[in-house]
């Protein structure tokens, strides 16, 4: 059936923002039977600023969508390689029964097109070039029953008039910008960290590599006359020549506010060995930067008709700058709340199923981030860094532990001592 262009315009589920978090709660909600409209300000392909490194925990949920990773294009890897203080340790990815025991690499302009073409397929309503500009208010109620938006070119410009999208329910999944949840009154919650991530592709034979490779040394200035900055540096081997190379960088030293990063980029690069190729003749395209807000550095997660999912929600895990999975997670158990909303009749009965999204939230992270935000806080203290550096990185089983403690990557039953004791951290752990 052809629809009218209001019909075109009205939905069961405005999904706003096609990363992975969006199109994971627009696969998910069309494979359910909803009617959802998936709005992309950009159109594909098109690239985002990450380190596109995809661990375990990710893996998992493009499995569960349905995703072909037997396709060619996905680098598979067999865990972390970790470089610092004259050491250089391998750990796998650990065996467990909720999780793969490999990760992938697939760069951001590939992958976002992959999962919005996915959701399209499951029956999502995609469409491109569409920049939102912001909420429509019930005037009665000040719920949210739509959104304004304008139609784009390649270049964000303006090609149109506004138009009004409607549905009962809207998941704002607009990144870091989070225009939605700003528009609302959501301000970002300074007590959270944030960091900088700063990435660049290099032509380099070092690019079909087994394992992610994470380097724990970056310094503000010359190593023997500066501080330990608090971050990593990353190779990620993309398979088709080329390697993400970047760093990542939190805001909890004092040296945060005055560091040039693409420097400590060229600088931390131009120690690695000249044939792994990372110098500005290989580069290929632009050295990027962007914002990592963390730890749910934006709440409620939910209100008035609007939950945020992803980076718009501030979920990206403080220990190690991981936001795809928790994208991806979250846009996930956004859809599933939806559908059980949409059917409970318009109302209370429906409020009380919208306002649970944000208690599932913090039952599944809360704790969790709590931690990471005291590690983000420790870390910050460069002597704290250079100690933990030198004296952990030896010791191998307690590195296998601590893999498993940044990428959140444990059994919730029937785990080892480690996965117990790390679960049980974050259960006592507040969610605040």
């Amino acid at each position: 059936m052809t629809r009218t262009t209001a019909d075109a315009r009205q939905a069961d589920v405005i999904v706003v923002g096609a990363g992975p978090a969006g199109s994971s709660a627009a696969y998910h909600l069309a494979e359910a039977g909803v009617d959802v409209v998936l709005l992309e300000k950009s159109a594909f392909p098109r690239d985002k600023i990450c380190g596109d490194g995809l661990t375990p925990r990710a893996v998992r949920q493009l499995i569960a969508m349905g995703v072909d990773l037997d396709a060619p294009g996905w680098q598979r890897n067999k865990g972390l390689r970790i470089v610092g203080a004259g050491h250089r340790l391998e750990l796998p990815w650990p065996e467990l029964a909720s999780f793969p025991d490999y990760g992938l690499v697939r760069t951001r302009s590939d992958l976002d097109e992959i999962l919005a073409r996915h959701a399209e397929k499951a029956g999502a309503r995609l469409t491109e070039r569409t920049s939102v500009t912001g909420p429509v208010l019930d005037e009665g109620t000040g719920r949210v029953v739509g959104v304004r938006a304008k139609p784009v070119d390649d270049k964000g410009r303006r090609v149109g008039e506004d138009e009004t999208y409607t549905a009962p329910v809207v998941i704002a999944c607009d990144g870091v910008s989070a225009r939605l949840a700003i528009a609302l009154g959501l301000e970002r919650r300074g007590n959270r960290p944030m960091a900088v991530g700063v990435r660049a592709y290099y032509t380099t034979p070092r690019h079909d590599d087994g394992w992610m490779e994470s380097w724990l040394e970056l310094w503000d200035g010359e190593p023997q006359r500066s501080n330990l900055l608090p971050g990593y540096g990353w190779i990620f081997g993309v398979g088709d020549g080329t390697a993400n190379v970047g760093l990542g960088i939190l805001n909890t030293s004092k040296a945060f506010q005055h560091v040039d990063y693409k420097d400590v980029l060229r600088r931390w690069l131009a120690q690695t060995p000249t044939d792994w190729g990372f110098r500005d003749e290989n580069l290929v395209g632009r050295i990027g930067s962007a914002a990592l807000p963390m730890g749910f550095n934006r709440k409620p997660h939910y209100t008035r008709g609007v939950l945020l999912s992803g980076d718009s929600g501030g979920m990206v895990n403080p220990f190690n700058g991981e936001g795809i999975d928790y994208a991806l997670e979250s846009g996930h158990l956004a859809a599933e709340t939806v559908v059980q909303a949409l059917a409970r009749p318009d109302g209370p009965a429906r409020e009380r199923v919208l306002e649970g999204y944000a208690g599932a939230l913090d039952a599944a992270y809360g704790g969790y981030f709590t931690l990471g935000r005291v590690f983000a806080k420790m870390i910050g203290n460069p002597t704290f860094m250079k100690q933990a550096t030198k004296y952990g990185l030896p010791r191998t089983a307690l590195m296998g532990v601590l893999l498993k403690l940044m990428a959140n990557l444990t059994d919730p039953h029937d785990g080892d001592v480690s996965d117990k004791v790390i679960n049980a951290l974050a259960r006592v752990a507040p969610a605040a």
